[in-house]
């Protein structure tokens, strides 16, 4: 790694701010520096492109214009406000952080880094991109955009997936951010990494900090950010079944932790669960597959239920960690079945359009149209 001098770290602030001014980005939550702005915006920038965020955001603020709003809202309507966002435990976590705003903070918003990491969800990037843009104070906001700019900037060989290496680029970013525009600093360098210096392609020849840049200066820059490889997502295996009556479907409402927590699905059988029925699982053939889909259906919730493959290849869909296929099957129930002991009910298309769907189950249905007419 480069260190700057005091007179490089003024030009390049200097650089970058001017730059900034003539050609940052007029998004929806620039517009004021208002903490609950800034906060839900960051939240949905995570894992989400700017021009997708936009529209959501809008409605967002339309239907929840305040903390105090957000604190009391049901949680279905924010659902459905969040669908399509995906990731909806950032969705219950801006939530529960309204309310500890409200009900612990007297809506009286904490300043600092330390205070605002207090709130539930609230990481050291988000609260450093509060403080910094709400509060103006001279912190870092660290995410893969600074990572990528600054490793660039100052050829920083450290791993940017290893959790100690953040610690390493606050304490460089925070001896160059700028003192009395830490915010401005911070959306400025957003913008940088997402138009002269992106992941792929980077246009450094026409960069306003292209000085600046000694990686690309040596010649080096696709070297940089470093970064090791993730482990492929483990693969989960599942049977979905399209259970219908009267333009209904058995629904199944996904417990209340875990993935899709909360979630309305069809009901989902996890191979791995159904071939522990099986005193020989390596040898079960695709048919006796079914029987043991049927069998566990029966123990789990007292349904006699008999299934037959809908057609057509596994839906699959890739979790931080995990990847899911699940195979579609038509599912018969018998007409006098007792749904006591199941954790769901029958719901229309129309009703279901009026709660949030995970990413999975749009898939699911996409599919089942897909089939239908095929």
């Amino acid at each position: 790694m480069i260190e700057w001098s005091q007179t490089q770290i003024k030009a390049f602030r200097k650089t970058l701010l001017d730059w900034y001014d003539a050609h940052g980005r007029d998004l929806p939550w620039r517009r004021d520096h208002d903490p609950y702005h800034v906060w839900i915006s960051e939240i949905m920038l995570q894992q989400t492109q700017v021009q997708t965020v936009i529209p959501y955001y809008e409605r967002f603020m339309a239907t929840f214009p305040t903390v105090e709003a957000l604190a009391e809202a049901d949680e279905a309507v924010l659902m459905k406000a969040w669908e399509g966002l995906g990731y909806y435990s950032r969705a219950r976590n801006l939530q529960r952080a309204a309310k500890q705003l409200v009900e612990d903070y007297h809506g009286v918003w904490p300043q600092t880094v330390d205070g605002l990491k207090a709130l539930s969800g609230i990481g050291p990037y988000t609260a450093g991109a509060i403080a910094s843009i709400a509060f103006d104070q001279p912190v870092p906001a660290v995410d893969g955009n600074a990572f990528r700019v600054f490793a660039r900037l100052l050829k920083i060989d450290a791993d940017i997936a290893q959790p100690k290496t953040r610690q390493l680029f606050e304490q460089v970013i925070s001896r160059i951010i700028d003192p009395q525009r830490p915010g401005d600093f911070n959306q400025a360098i957003m913008d940088l990494g997402s138009s002269y210096m992106t992941a792929k392609q980077p246009d450094s020849a026409n960069s306003p900090v292209k000085a600046f840049n000694q990686a690309y200066l040596d010649g080096v820059e696709e070297r940089y950010p470093v970064k090791a490889k993730k482990p492929r997502p483990v693969k989960q295996y599942f049977y979905g079944l399209v259970i219908q009556h009267d333009q209904q479907f058995l629904m199944q409402q996904r417990p209340s932790n875990g993935l899709l927590a909360n979630f309305w699905t069809f009901p989902l059988v996890a191979q791995e669960e159904a071939l522990k029925l099986s005193e020989t699982p390596e040898l079960v053939t695709p048919e006796e597959q079914l029987q043991l889909v049927e069998q566990l259906v029966q123990q789990s919730y007292g349904l006699t239920v008999h299934v037959v493959p809908m057609g057509g290849r596994p839906v699959t869909h890739t979790f931080t960690h995990r990847q899911w296929h699940v195979t579609l099957l038509n599912a018969t129930l018998d007409k006098d079945a007792d749904l006591s002991y199941f954790p769901g009910k029958w719901l229309s298309r129309d009703e279901l359009a009026q709660i949030a769907l995970p990413k999975l189950q749009e898939k699911l249905f996409n599919r089942i149209d897909s089939i239908t007419k095929a």
